[in-house]
Order: C-alpha cells, then structure tokens, then sequence
C-alpha cells in the first residue's frame, strides 16, 4: 500500500501511514468505507453527526449561501447575515438570559481557548487581574489547542510540550468536597474560573451526579469563581434538553459550545456569555477590549449550515426525541456489564454510553470485531472504553444491534 502523505490527527502514524479506513459516503446513521462496507454509526463521527448524515437541506443551505457571499471578515464592525442571525439564534436557546452575548470560532477548541482567555480578562478588566489561575477536573477533557491540552486531565495529551500553563489545577470530577478543598487551598482572590463538562466525554462518559454539579455551582457562586460548563459535546440536544446546563440548572457564566450545533457539517464553535460577563467589554462608552478572534470567525457559509441544522432539529422534535431515547438505550447497554471482560456500563443521561472492558487489547479487538460485523465504535479515554453516541435520529431496533454486536464481540475476544 502506498504510503499517505495525510498526516492524520491523534495517531501513530508508524502503523497508520499504512493502514487508512476511507470514509466515502453516508446517510441517516450509516456510513460506507470506500470498499462499500456499511458501518452502523454507533458514535456520531466524533460526538457530532446528531442529525445524521446525508442532509441535502444543508447542503443546499450553504451552496445557496455560498452564491450569494461565501463570506468575509467579521473583525471590527464588519459582519454579515448568518452570523448575526446563528448568535441570536444561539443565545436565545441558551440558558444565560435575555442578553447573553456569543463569541464565534471554529471549533470546540477555539472555544475553549477564546473562554479560558476570556475568563482571565474578565478578571483583569474589573481590576481583580490576581484572579488568573484556573481549575479544570480530573477525566476532563477540553480539546487540544494551547489551553485545552492544559486543561485536560489525560498525562498522554500533555506529554512532551513542557508544562503550558503552571496556573492551570485539576480537581475531582466526582467529589464535590475536593473541589471544595481545592477552592479553599488556593484561595478566592486567586480563581478565574472553574471548566466543568456535565458529563465527561471524550475522559469516558462519566456523569458526576447532580449534587456534584448543584454543589460545585455553589461554590462557585460562594467563591465568586466563573462557571464554565463545557458543552461542546452536551449542547443542542445530546441529553435530551438543548443544553445540560438548563437540564441541571447550572446558571453558568459561559457555555462553550460546538459540534451539535451544525451537526458537523460545516466547522462551527463558540462562547456564550453572560451580560455580566460582557459587560466590561460592551457597555457604552468603554474601552476595554478583548483581543482575539480566529480568521474564520462568523463565517456565513458555515452559519447558514448552522441555522440550517438548527431548523431541522426543531421541526423533527430532535432534542424530545433523544429524551424518549435515553431509557432505551441504558436497558439495550446495561446486560454488557455481566459479560467477562466488561468491567462497567455507563448509561442513562441523554443519548450517551460507555462500556469499559478490562483493558486496551480486548477493547482493540472488540473495536475491530465490531467494525468487520458492521457497527463503528471509537475507543477513548487510556484506549480501553467504548464511546457510545449515536446519531438522533437512530431507532430503537438499530440501538440493539449496537450492543448485539458489542456483545458478540466480546464473547468471541474475552
């Protein structure tokens, strides 16, 4: 086989360059590999394809777009239709307010970075500039740009670059008493910002529980600290409401946000903000600014795949029907935890799941089981747990043969 010349991300492209799986169609919740195998899309690309795949009315949406003005900066003054209307769009979904404000980008790590870099102005512009250090959790995992590889808990990601940020400081994910101690140890006079995902993704779904999240919100409000909830992966219906944080009534300062909200289809992330926190930088007569932004801010053809998505989201009743598929899917994943090899399912918040087998060598040989019997999954975390996220638009029926096929696959490699 030919060596690629793609540098491929997240891999070990000693065994890669010579090993590509080409991607080269999909519809609703399949994809075909160039060979024509059909793969049942048991994780939504990454996290992402929430209105499955094939949406002509996208794509539609952004060549029409494109005819008209593929796009233009959006620094300074300058803007154009689509982002306007995706930013009012946004926050009007968004649980922050009548007057929440959002800061486009490209991705979700553009938007972790553009709110760990907001959080610390914030302080500045208000005169607190000794309020820079920030604290992230355990498991969590915030993209890979400059400040969400120092977010992050995996050691792997952060190996190797040197320590990016000294005043970066992980707490528990699941022990709100430590985040408690935490806070206290390092004093409130010192804290910008608490970065917390409502379900950890990408670390291996887990679901820290309400009280943690209703305590860690308290702390925050005690200790004056801006609650960030990571939602790149949580918003726009994953877990059965637009946002985790109106699910759990984390009133959060920001929300970062990605993924779901084009569905994938076109490279959009951002920040929500509250007006309190965009105060210093809006009110009239200020001269406070935040100097950042990405070229492709506010792209018009991106946006109009935006609200495009956003349109089908709601005319399909998308976000109740993950809440209506959220039971179904714990009772298809749960019987996977008696099997030898499975050493937890995790399931029954949105339409997330996780199931954690004893290491990373059956996890590789389930993985590529699975993927030969028709059903794509992705391992994350240390490499060892099974990310499931399907596509909203999946049935019941088709949520069986994922854990089917998961079962089969273990039986046959334990």
């Amino acid at each position: 086989m030919t060596e690629t010349h793609f540098w491929h991300p997240q891999a070990l492209m000693s065994r890669v360059k010579h090993d590509e799986t080409v991607i080269d169609r999909a519809d609703g919740v399949y994809v075909w590999t160039e060979d024509g195998h059909r793969l049942l899309d048991a994780v939504a690309s990454l996290w992402y394809a929430n209105i499955g795949h094939g949406r002509t009315e996208i794509a539609d949406a952004v060549a029409a777009q494109m005819r008209k003005l593929e796009t233009y900066q959006t620094f300074d003054r300058y803007a154009n239709r689509p982002a306007i209307d995706v930013c009012d769009r946004v926050a009007a979904l968004a649980p922050l307010g009548d007057d929440a404000k959002v800061f486009l980008g490209a991705g979700g790590s553009d938007a972790i970075d553009t709110a760990a870099k907001l959080a610390r102005r914030y302080w500045t512009a208000v005169g607190k500039p000794e309020r820079h250090v920030i604290v992230s959790r355990e498991r969590g995992y915030h993209g890979l740009h400059g400040y969400g590889t120092a977010l992050g808990w995996l050691a792997a990601n952060r190996a190797g670059y040197g320590e990016l940020d000294p005043d970066i400081v992980r707490a528990s994910a699941t022990e709100w008493r430590d985040v408690e101690k935490t806070f206290a140890n390092l004093g409130a006079e010192r804290i910008a910002a608490f970065f917390c995902e409502p379900v950890i993704g990408t670390g291996g779904v887990y679901f820290p529980g309400e009280e943690y999240l209703r305590e860690v919100r308290r702390l925050c409000d005690e200790y004056g600290v801006l609650f960030v909830a990571d939602e790149v992966i949580t918003g726009f219906g994953r877990l059965g409401h637009w946002f985790a944080s109106e699910r759990f009534d984390l009133r959060p300062d920001m929300i970062t946000f990605a993924k779901g909200v084009t569905s994938g289809y076109m490279p959009l992330g951002g920040v929500i903000t509250t007006s309190a926190v965009a105060e210093p930088f809006w009110v009239d007569g200020g001269d406070v600014l935040f100097k950042h932004g990405v070229t492709y801010a506010g792209h018009a053809a991106v946006c109009a795949a935006a609200l495009a998505n956003l349109d089908i989201i709601e005319r399909e009743g998308l976000v109740a029907r993950v809440a209506g598929l959220e039971a179904p899917l714990e009772a298809a994943l749960r019987p996977l935890a008696d099997l030898d090899g499975v050493d937890e399912v995790r399931a029954g918040v949105g339409l997330l799941g996780a199931v954690q087998l004893r290491d990373v060598e059956l996890a590789t040989k389930v993985e590529r089981q699975a993927f030969a019997d028709g059903v794509l999954l992705r391992r994350i975390a240390e490499g060892h747990i099974l990310q499931i996220s399907p596509p909203f638009t999946i049935t019941e029926e088709e949520i069986g043969v994922i854990a089917d096929t998961i079962a089969a696959a273990v039986r046959a490699n334990a």
